[in-house]
Order: structure tokens, then sequence, then C-alpha cells
């Protein structure tokens, strides 16, 4: 009897104890999130691939969305902003896909640990769309469970999510197929057409062919009530924007301009300035 006694109340002082240095799974998770900074997932990293570490640092800084440029060389898929930059050794695999898919592997399944919300991966095609985007599709079909996919009228979320950029030529094979690993960025001349969420999750568009402001005086009111009408009108389909030609050098010009980003609800602000938007954006929580 006596033992009995004693095995229960080491079982018990055995439970008070775990209770006090291990959680269950559910609440360590959301205590460590709790404790880590938030990814900023409105932040994306235009020509990402000029920084030292091209996606890592952008990582650090915790942007939502990196931009990558291709070459189709050969069977390669080479990133570089002009071809006299083009090197063997940085390819869309080694800088970009590889480094994701192992990232995702250690945080099991996600880009950041702990949020399941994918990572925008915009694909800029620099060489002729339609045979870049078939050899791009046949590299991203060698890592099925990193990426979102289109398959047959539904959209199954992954890790990463490849919207498709650049040379438009990439529409006509991405819209004939049934199945796909990438969507389509579409430009403001897209928005209200037919074209689904599911096939262009996306509008981006060049801010200055579009709006005379630069930051510098008032906003003018016509055109801030333009810019609201396309976000409006762009959320009202599930689609997102962007723009890109954003001022980007630092002072209260950058800052006016994100600032009214911000406000009408666009959706990703473009930067080379890694830092300078992570500071911006925490402090305009």
């Amino acid at each position: 009897m006596a033992l009995t006694t004693r095995r229960r109340a080491l079982t018990t002082l055995g439970a008070a104890f775990a209770g006090t240095v291990a959680l269950p799974a559910a609440d360590a998770l959301a205590g460590e999130r709790k404790h880590r900074p938030r990814p900023l997932w409105r932040a994306h990293a235009h020509n990402d691939y000029e920084h030292p570490r091209p996606l890592l640092d952008a990582l650090d800084h915790r942007f939502g969305s990196v931009e990558a440029d291709i070459y189709l060389v050969g069977d390669q898929l080479l990133v570089a902003h002009d071809p006299v930059d083009l090197d063997p050794a940085r390819t869309l695999e080694s800088l970009y896909l590889d480094p994701l898919a192992a990232r995702v592997r250690a945080h099991h399944g996600s880009v950041y640990r702990g949020y399941r919300k994918p990572l925008q991966l915009l694909i800029d095609i620099k060489t002729e769309g339609s045979s870049t985007y078939l050899e791009l599709d046949r590299h991203l079909r060698r890592h099925k469970r990193l990426f979102t996919t289109y398959a047959h009228g539904r959209v199954l979320p992954g890790p990463v999510t490849a919207v498709i950029s650049g040379d438009r030529a990439a529409r006509t094979p991405m819209e004939a197929q049934t199945v796909r690993r990438a969507f389509y960025d579409g430009r403001l001349a897209d928005l209200g057409t037919p074209a689904p969420a599911s096939f262009v999750p996306l509008i981006s568009d060049n801010w200055t062919l579009n709006f005379t402001w630069a930051g510098v005086g008032a906003f003018p009111d016509a055109e801030r009530q333009k810019l609201r009408g396309i976000v409006e009108a762009a959320h009202s389909r599930g689609q997102k924007v962007r723009f890109w030609a954003t001022p980007d050098v630092a002072g209260p010009a950058r800052d006016a301009l994100w600032a009214e980003l911000l406000a009408a609800g666009v959706d990703h602000l473009n930067t080379d300035d890694l830092a300078g938007l992570e500071v911006f954006l925490d402090a305009h929580r």
C-alpha cells in the first residue's frame, strides 16, 4: 500500500514538474510566435538578387515577397538584371528554389516558422516569354510540395507562391495549363477583365505612368481617389496590388508616398532598401 501511494505521489510530482518546464506543442508554438517579429508581408524586395545574399537578406529583414529576373540560357534559368551580368553559377535553382525548399523542410512546411501564409516569389522573365516559361515550369515541377498550385479549377496553397512577370508571351502557355505551379502578374489593363484571381492574383504597374505625385507636397485629391479606386477594384476580385518605379531614395518624399500606399491598402511596397522598408513598416503597424 505504501509503495502504491509513493508511486502516485511521484507521478503527481512528475506531472506538475513537466508542466513547469514543457508546454504542449500548440502552446509552445504560440509562445514562440509571440516573441518572434512578424513577417512583413507587404514588403517586396525589388531586384532581390542584387543584394549580397540573394533571398537570405530579404528573409532576414522579414520580407513577404522577393523578385528574381531570369534569362533562359540553354536549359538553365540564370538570374541577373542585364545580359552582361549572366553567371552560370547564379541560377534560379541555386539562389532561390533550393534554399527555399531547404528552409521549408527545416520549418516544417513554411518559409517563416509558425506562419502558414505563402511567401511570394515574383519571377520576371527577361527572355522570350513562352519558351522561358515552359522551361521554368519544368523547374518548378521538381519542387511539387513547395509551390501554391492551380489544379483543375482549384488553388491549393503552398509555402511559396510563384508569380510570373516580365515578357507577356508567357501568358499563352500558362492559360493553356489545367495544372500549373505559377500565376500571372497582371497590369492595370487586366483589372476588371474576365481573367480571375486564380490566374491573375496580382496587379502590378509603373507608378510614374499612372501618377504624377512623387511624394513632394500634397498628394492631389484626384490621384488619391484614383489610387484607392484601383485598390478597391482589385480587392473586390481577390487580387493584390503592387507598383514599381516608386521613389526609393531615403527621405521624407519616399516616406510620404509609402504612407499613402499603406493608407490606400496597396498590398506590396517595392524597394531595394531592405532595412529602410523594414524600419518604416515596423513604425507604421
